[in-house]
């Protein structure tokens, strides 16, 4: 896994945000049985950032929690057998690492939800960077059959990691 995560939210984090980024990265990758070593980026935002972000690339002016933009698409979610091996659009031509993409979260937005559903931030956070790992592997919540699977996913990969609400 090569990860590279920024700071950009004015906000010390109080919990070792990029080693769980990796971990958790990680754990979907293995859930998903992805054969190629992955590179993600993650960074990490204020609120008017990623509203702006929401704003420009999504058309929705308002505050969420986080944002992905895969770097490919995948016609069957998570199924990496059509991924052309060495083909620069989909790996480092550097490190030979599939391009998943970038995450973007609004930092001082987790820990606002961490406290309103009730769970630690290190829960939090680990939910968001696992849904939005799914959503660089091609999987999205638009139709209710495609939520209800994200979401057993997502909690599946946080019980194998031991990170319960």
């Amino acid at each position: 896994m090569v990860l590279f995560a920024e700071n950009e939210s004015g906000i010390t984090p109080e919990i070792p945000w990029e080693q769980l980024a990796e971990t958790v990265a990680e754990g979907v990758l293995q859930e998903e049985n992805c054969p190629f070593e992955a590179e993600v980026n993650v960074l990490l935002v204020s609120k008017e950032e990623i509203q702006r972000m929401n704003r420009e690339f999504r058309g929705i002016d308002r505050v969420t929690d986080v944002l992905s933009f895969p770097s490919n698409e995948y016609p069957v979610p998570g199924d990496f057998s059509d991924v052309p091996d060495g083909d620069p659009d989909y790996f480092d031509p550097e490190n030979g690492a599939l391009l998943l993409g970038d995450i973007v979260i609004c930092y001082e937005r987790a820990m606002e939800q961490a406290e309103e559903y009730g769970h630690s931030l290190k829960r939090e956070f680990s939910f968001l960077i696992a849904h939005s790992m799914l959503h660089l592997l091609g999987f999205d919540h638009m139709e209710s059959d495609d939520a209800a699977l994200m979401e057993r996913k997502q909690e599946q990969i946080l019980e194998s990691l031991d990170i319960r609400r």
